[in-house]
């Protein structure tokens, strides 16, 4: 089965080259600021107090936002987004250029970067299909898509450390500011037919309450969408707590930074190289048990590795687990849910993946400053761990349920 199949539509490609490249710098910029925000204050509660500024927006704003991108023409939001994103990147660069960075003035540019990317996520999401002509190769193009974001993860992190350490964090965020020219090149070269918003037209509230409903009518979608919930809120913040798992655990800098960055980068890519090469029937509610139960083990050995190596290993096996379990995720909501409402199911999956996710870096800053970062990642794979379990039951009662209806 050939894996790059869906890279014969010529608008999916174009989407390709213009993301490969303009994410590159995004992980550039991540890790900048990352290590920026550590530098000022040496404290784990203020790197996901900023990651939780960046994000909150798709927590609060994505369910509306799916209802609005429902009715509308996702490829003119796209480009637009881009514009904006791309502003932001200059402010930031012409910030740190003038020498007046703070964490305030950090925060207030990530939470501006953060209601332009819940748009632009909502809606690349939504995008997908009409970037691919024959729907049966849906699946793949979504688990490409997640390759290219992955490889960027597993490429710019690891150059971001190299330009961080030679020339400092102005150059890396001058790269990202640079790489959007690239994607808005790509985005004017697309020639992307949308099928017409078909349905009654209320108010954004309206629409917020219809697409909770379609989620009640389809507790196969609202279960993952939980557990996604639950991992974005306990696990997945994991990421947030890199930049001192390098340097209190293994007394590194900024290039172990980015080596674990990097590694967390290559295992979601092998995850995603694996979902490309799904085939038509699988269950993929069974790998995102499995994918969560990886995440969980995996993270218990990276909070005993007493050796640099072993650490990042681990670390690439719990990016692994849990480029399985979200990109399986999205792939069955995007394949599943109805036309008319998959961007309010896909707000719901951005809400619980990237609004969640801020509030989890909280908690778990906050507890890793109570009771020490080994401590925090042990509690983080129980939890995982348990998170698999709970749904295996649930999977078998679900199984168990529809056998005795049929009888």
């Amino acid at each position: 089965m050939n894996i790059f199949r869906s890279l014969q539509y010529p608008n999916f490609r174009l989407h390709v080259i213009g993301q490969a490249i303009s994410l590159m710098g995004t992980w550039m910029q991540r890790v900048a600021i990352s290590w920026m925000v550590y530098s000022l204050t040496n404290s784990v509660f203020w790197l996901g107090f900023v990651s939780f500024i960046s994000l909150s927006p798709s927590l609060f704003l994505s369910p509306f936002i799916g209802s609005f991108i429902d009715k509308r023409k996702k490829y003119n939001l796209v480009r637009k987004t881009q514009f904006g994103l791309m502003a932001q990147a200059g402010l930031l660069t012409l910030l740190v250029y003038t020498g007046q960075e703070s964490v305030l003035l950090l925060s207030i540019l990530g939470f501006i970067q953060g209601v332009i990317n819940a748009f632009d996520v909502l809606g690349r999401q939504s995008l997908m299909v009409s970037l691919v002509d024959d729907k049966k190769d849906l699946p793949n193009a979504i688990a490409l898509n997640s390759s290219i974001f992955n490889a960027a993860r597993m490429v710019g992190p690891a150059i971001g450390g190299i330009l961080l350490t030679t020339y400092g964090e102005l150059f890396c965020f001058a790269v990202n500011f640079v790489s959007f020219v690239p994607v808005i090149i790509c985005l004017m070269l697309m020639r992307v037919t949308e099928r017409s918003f078909e349905g009654r037209r209320g108010s954004n509230w309206e629409g917020l309450i219809e697409g909770f409903h379609y989620l009640k009518r389809s507790p196969h979608i609202a279960s993952l969408i939980i557990v996604l919930t639950c991992s974005s809120l306990l696990v997945i913040p994991y990421t947030s707590l890199l930049p001192a798992v390098a340097r209190e655990l293994f007394n590194g800098n900024e290039a172990t930074f980015s080596w674990f960055e990097s590694m967390a980068g290559l295992g979601a890519m092998i995850g995603a190289v694996n979902m490309a090469r799904l085939k038509s029937g699988e269950n993929l509610r069974y790998r995102v048990m499995f994918s969560a139960g990886i995440m969980g083990v995996a993270l218990l050995f990276l909070a005993y590795a007493h050796f640099l190596p072993s650490a990042l290993i681990f670390t690439a096996c719990v990016a692994f687990g849990m480029m399985m379990q979200n990109s399986s995720i999205n792939t069955y909501i995007q394949t599943h849910a109805m036309s008319a409402y998959r961007a309010r199911a896909m707000s719901y999956y951005v809400m619980a993946f990237q609004g969640i996710f801020p509030i989890g870096s909280l908690l778990i800053g906050s507890l890793a400053e109570w009771i020490g970062l080994k401590n925090t990642l042990y509690v983080m794979g129980s939890c995982a761990v348990l998170i698999s379990l709970g749904f295996y039951l649930y999977l078998r009662l679900h199984i168990k349920r529809r056998l005795f209806k049929r009888y």
